[in-house]
């Protein structure tokens, strides 16, 4: 070996050392007994108030108590390790072990995660899970695995709709002009621009001060994170359009996932599956007191008509024909 290809050599095995110790220093620690166990780092950007965050502990709790404490979870919430579209990065390249977002930022990573950001897709709330937890999910929380990301569960994310600061969301018109977040997504901002609206993506966790400074007129989402954002302390106007269901994901990174045992495989999907039941109940009656409390904090909440809505965005369906995603829609509209 000449003394180049030794240098490279070296240099190379320096840098696998350290990526190994990388991966290691967010998997493992060692007991006070001697024996191995291993704390998995999950980053998410909602509130600990969340109901999504409040799943995440159950599933933290669960994990625990299957394993016997040798595999846990630490989570870090609000964003403290990175924007949605970081730390997905993060999970791709092993650095972080978990990562709970929401499916929009996915279709950068898998194009046909896109279809959940086509505007009323679902019928209802048991078609869009008939769909989640079918063939259809199933196939779609395959498809990061080669690319580093293992989709482990769905959780319920409801459904999205405007949330305003100077005037309500009523007809497509009320969007006219109008500069609305919208999550790091091309479907999204397609869908806000077809509405006749200004997508405008900015971070979750900087949208408060956006609101606040005038930078985009309103956003969407569901009343669990207008609520725990606090967002409605700017943005008083809350129109139920419910335009989207687009839900949220737990992804686990592939190249952690093989480090682990078949057994600890097992307990940490059957620790998701669980919280996954404990989530959907726990978010029917959370949305619903959202709603509520919004009312209570001076927001006013309406009803409009969806039917102008659906036709204005009729033409982004016709741009999907004989694509990938055109060809999904065909087989979530055929789901019963």
């Amino acid at each position: 070996m000449n003394r180049l290809a030794t240098s490279y050599f070296g240099l190379g095995l320096v840098v696998g050392v350290l990526l190994a110790a990388g991966v290691f220093s967010f998997l493992s620690r060692d007991s006070e007994g001697g024996d191995s166990s291993k704390t998995l780092k999950l980053s998410h950007t909602l509130d600990q108030s969340h109901p999504v965050h409040v799943a995440m502990e159950f599933m933290q709790t669960r994990l625990a108590e299957k394993s016997g404490g040798l595999l846990t979870i630490d989570i870090f919430p609000n964003g403290q390790l990175g924007t949605e579209t970081e730390t997905i990065e993060q999970v791709q390249r092993g650095v972080l072990a978990m990562v709970k977002t929401s499916v929009a930022p996915m279709e950068a990573f898998i194009p046909e995660m896109g279809v959940f950001g086509l505007p009323y897709l679902f019928r209802d709330e048991t078609h869009y899970w008939n769909v989640l937890n079918g063939d259809i999910g199933k196939q779609l929380l395959g498809l990061g695995a080669a690319s580093g990301l293992r989709g482990l569960i769905y959780y319920d994310s409801g459904s999205r709709s405007f949330y305003t600061i100077d005037k309500p969301i009523l007809t497509p018109d009320d969007l006219d002009a109008h500069k609305i977040r919208v999550m790091r997504s091309k479907m999204s901002m397609d869908m806000i621009s077809q509405l006749g609206g200004a997508p405008t993506p900015i971070p979750f966790g900087e949208l408060y001060t956006a609101l606040q400074q005038g930078m985009v007129d309103g956003a969407e989402n569901n009343a669990p994170s207008l609520e725990t954002s606090r967002h409605y302390e700017v943005a008083k106007h809350y129109s139920l359009d419910e335009h989207t269901r687009i839900p949220d994901i737990v992804l686990f990174s592939q190249s952690i996932w093989n480090t682990l045992t078949a057994q600890e495989q097992r307990w940490v999907q059957e620790a998701a599956d669980e919280s996954v039941v404990f989530q959907r109940s726990l978010w029917k009656e959370e949305t619903q007191k959202s709603i509520e409390r919004l009312k209570a904090n001076g927001v006013t909440v309406y009803h409009p008509d969806k039917r102008p809505f659906r036709d204005k965005v009729a033409p982004m369906y016709e741009r999907f024909k004989d694509t990938a995603i055109g060809e999904l829609v065909e087989r979530i509209k055929e789901t019963p």
